[in-house]
């Protein structure tokens, strides 16, 4: 068996290397990366002979059509851009896959996928990903699931990785589209830093206040999960949010065209190179993810609310950043394992929720020290 992860020297998906050589069974690990020295210099750390490198350019699309048979799975850990060539890729040679985000336009390979008879699975990550699976837990124990709350504190710098900065950005820029949330038959669009509330993530992050996050568990979780109302929140460190709440009150989100010294060129382009830039941007005191889901429902006609949480180790104990990027790296490593042990029944391009067995996830995430705690009322 062969896995193939792309962009697997990457900030997150380094994490998804080591992870599938610690604990796959697969007989090749196939690191495809641009950079062709960062992938072997991974495979020198981690030293595993089942590694193997291979120089990857995902603006081609053609070679993706090359590397992609053969592989049992293809792990997609690029910036959200490419989400789409890569599932279409995998659907037009008919190969298995998960990647860690979601272009809302994936789901239109949902019915070829189930032609070729494999599974694709957008946003295998923390949220979404286990967000999904813990939703799905709590939605499976009620006769009707009245509403979910899915509440995130990504506790990490603006820019770790290029498409890491990209992601802040556009969670909070004014016109995100798909900053919504679901009520009764009906997206309802928000603006940035609205829907504030408090959560206590415990650990390391503790109570924190979050806001109305574009993601895509608001979008799927009516139709899988029979949801009335679904919501997402979330938040980055403070001196994060502080950094959002400045562009967006300075109006830095401007994307109207000016000429500087020569170049067209407008605001979030010059914000964009400047934050990437900045030292400052590239550090924060606590690296870590919170998660917390609360689903309201009715079982044998009574009101139940269950709520579900995540726990890991410290930074100190947990290596620093990977404190923050295996919640994410993780799950990704668990879906492709899962999809091709045979776990996975579905076929087509399908969320999380709809693919991935909560019980069989959360005894994974247990392995490697990532914890869900439960309580019901």
């Amino acid at each position: 068996m062969k896995a193939l992860v792309l962009g697997g020297a990457g900030a997150v998906c380094s994490e998804t290397t080591r992870d599938l050589a610690q604990y796959s069974k697969f007989d090749e690990i196939v690191v495809a990366e641009y950079n062709l020295d960062a992938a072997n210099q991974l495979i020198k750390e981690i030293g595993d002979p089942r590694l193997k490198a291979v120089q990857f350019d995902a603006n081609d699309y053609d070679s993706m059509l090359k590397l992609f048979p053969g592989h049992e799975v293809v792990i997609n850990g690029l910036p959200w851009k490419y989400d789409l060539a890569v599932t279409k890729a995998c659907v037009e040679v008919g190969v298995s896959g998960l990647d860690v985000s979601t272009e809302e336009d994936q789901w239109s390979y949902d019915v070829a996928a189930k032609e070729k008879g494999i599974v694709f699975i957008p946003g295998v990550g923390a949220t979404p990903g286990i967000t999904n699976a813990m939703a799905r837990r709590a939605a499976d124990q009620m006769d009707e699931v009245e509403e979910i709350q899915i509440n995130f504190a990504a506790f990490r710098c603006p820019a770790p990785a290029p498409g890491l900065l990209i992601t802040f950005l556009w969670e909070f820029h004014p016109k995100t589209e798909s900053r919504v949330y679901y009520e009764n038959g009906e997206f309802h669009r928000v603006g940035p830093f609205e829907g504030l509330k408090q959560i206590d993530f415990g650990g390391e992050i503790g109570k924190q206040e979050v806001c109305y996050i574009p993601h895509p568990e608001t979008k799927t979780m009516p139709k899988s999960l029979g949801a009335k109302k679904v919501s997402v929140r979330g938040c980055f460190p403070p001196q994060a949010m502080n950094l959002a709440k400045t562009l967006l009150e300075w109006g830095l989100y401007d994307e109207e065209p000016f000429t500087y010294k020569g170049i067209e060129i407008n605001s979030l382009e010059m914000i964009h190179q400047l934050l990437l830039r900045s030292p400052k941007t590239k550090e924060t005191p606590v690296w870590a993810y919170g998660l917390v889901v609360e689903v309201f429902g009715k079982k044998d006609g009574k009101d139940l609310k269950i709520k579900l949480w995540s726990e890991h180790p410290p930074m100190d104990k947990w290596g620093g950043k990977a404190a923050y990027y295996k919640n994410i790296a993780v799950p990704l490593s668990i879906g492709a394992q899962m999809i091709v042990r045979g776990d996975v029944d579905a076929r087509g391009v399908v969320p999380p929720e709809t693919a991935i067995d909560p019980s069989i996830l959360f005894d994974e995430l247990k392995l490697r020290g990532i914890t869900i705690g439960e309580e019901v009322l």
